[in-house]
């Protein structure tokens, strides 16, 4: 049973060899721990071709959740209720859809105090 989705600050984090985001991510259960096709891309995205290669096979590791229509519906109604971006609105919709922890770094967007489906991991 999934118990978080990491978002992609987490993972930038420890391909830019953050020791706390490292730590974090090897602290957890990777059958208890999934990405969303977002970060998969965010990721990617940054890499040369011999960095994307390797940043898969940790990338592959963890469920990747895809986005359907449910969830396009839930990211809209938050983009507009919060003002998130579209990235941050279907991070957050997959959280609560999955009813699962976004780990994540962005407290400007995500205040755990607000929202309780936040946690947030590590601090800079």
């Amino acid at each position: 049973m999934l118990e978080r989705l990491l978002d992609s600050v987490i993972l930038i984090d420890h391909f830019n060899n953050v020791r706390k985001a490292t730590a974090f991510i090897v602290s957890l259960d990777p059958l208890k721990t999934a990405i969303s096709v977002i970060s998969y891309a965010e990721i990617l995205v940054g890499l040369d071709d011999a960095g994307a290669t390797k940043a898969k096979a940790l990338l592959n590791y963890y469920e990747i959740l895809s986005i359907d229509t449910s969830i396009a519906e839930k990211a809209a109604e938050l983009r507009r209720r919060y003002r998130w971006k579209l990235p941050d609105a279907f991070q957050a919709a997959l959280a609560l859809n999955y009813h699962i922890k976004l780990s994540t770094r962005n407290t400007r967007d995500f205040n755990p105090g607000k929202h309780l489906f936040v946690e947030i991991p590590y601090k800079l």
